[in-house]
């Protein structure tokens, strides 16, 4: 139910248990930043002082994963496990919407086969025809793109049904940059929870964090959602160069189109993909998330995309 790396917080037969993990899962030489993540199913012994040992960690279903952050080069982490859906959430302002954040979240749940969404919070921070014209456009964007959005703000209540009932007896992940109202919104969604919110930096107009480790929450209609730190950037790993548009939803159509059956849709010619940009049937800014990505890859560095 919740990992601070070091002690894990298990659920079994309705009681919660602090746990360690058994050194042989440390020792496995795992490219993984943490043996053990929310939303596993584990088997545990327990010691006499009530403490317990995670011995077995159960085969994942679907995952959540980015490449690690920092000096862990090479590694993923996982967010959470054996979970239905991942929500990328963001704000209209304080912090501004960051599509390239958003893209590459889709792309790397979609490269785990995990159905998302975007939730869209603060648009009551919305000011002027242009600034809705242009939350207008993103939204018919994804959804277009068969990703579901939702547009709420939790400061005036607003969208939360909706998003309840997109949410029940499911267990999803919500993921963001600090200071979008993952935490917030979870207070909304499970009232009495009182988990700890924090404010926007004036300094640098970003969200401060104050969920410090991953925890999975039972919704009151039932299901779960896992709610984690914010993060800075959400990078790509374990994916090819050649795998990429195979995860955005629109060139997948186009692929066959393309002259050569390797082609990375960048400098080729007789590229389906480029011929739909120059004739306006591609949306520009899902190619420039697209250019980035495969820059990154071809580094060699998962796109560490902030």
């Amino acid at each position: 139910m919740r990992s601070t790396g070091s002690w894990y917080d298990v659920e079994a037969a309705g009681e919660r248990i602090d746990c360690t993990v058994r050194g042989k899962f440390r020792l496995s030489g795992s490219r993984e930043t943490n043996p053990v993540v929310v939303g596993d199913r584990v088997s545990i012994r327990l010691n006499e002082d009530g403490t317990g040992v995670i011995f077995r960690i159960a085969p994942r279903d679907r995952s959540l994963v980015r490449r690690a952050a920092g000096r862990q080069i090479g590694k993923s982490h996982v967010l959470a496990a054996n979970i239905d859906r991942a929500w990328v959430v963001q704000a209209v302002d304080e912090p501004k919407l960051n599509t390239g954040f958003v893209d590459r979240f889709l792309v790397m749940a979609a490269s785990q086969d995990l159905p998302a969404g975007l939730i869209i919070n603060k648009i009551d921070l919305l000011e002027g025809k242009q600034a809705r014209a242009d939350l207008k456009e993103l939204v018919t964007l994804y959804e277009g793109l068969s990703y579901p959005v939702f547009q709420i703000s939790a400061e005036r209540k607003k969208g939360l049904r909706k998003l309840g009932k997109a949410l029940r007896d499911s267990t999803s992940v919500v993921a963001g940059p600090s200071g979008v109202g993952k935490t917030t919104l979870l207070n909304l969604l499970s009232p009495g929870l009182d988990l700890r919110t924090g404010e926007i930096s004036q300094a640098t107009g970003k969200g401060t964090h104050t969920t410090t480790f991953a925890s999975l929450h039972p919704l009151p209609d039932g299901g779960y959602l896992v709610d984690t730190p914010g993060l800075r950037e959400f990078g790509l790993i374990g994916l090819e160069v050649g795998q990429l548009a195979h995860y955005f939803p629109e060139m997948v159509p186009l692929l066959p189109g393309c002259r050569f059956p390797n082609c990375t849709h960048d400098h080729e010619p007789s590229c389906a993909v480029k011929d739909a940009i120059d004739e306006g049937r591609f949306p520009i800014s899902r190619y420039d998330s697209y250019l980035s990505m495969l820059y990154n890859l071809h580094l060699g560095a998962g796109d560490v995309g902030r």
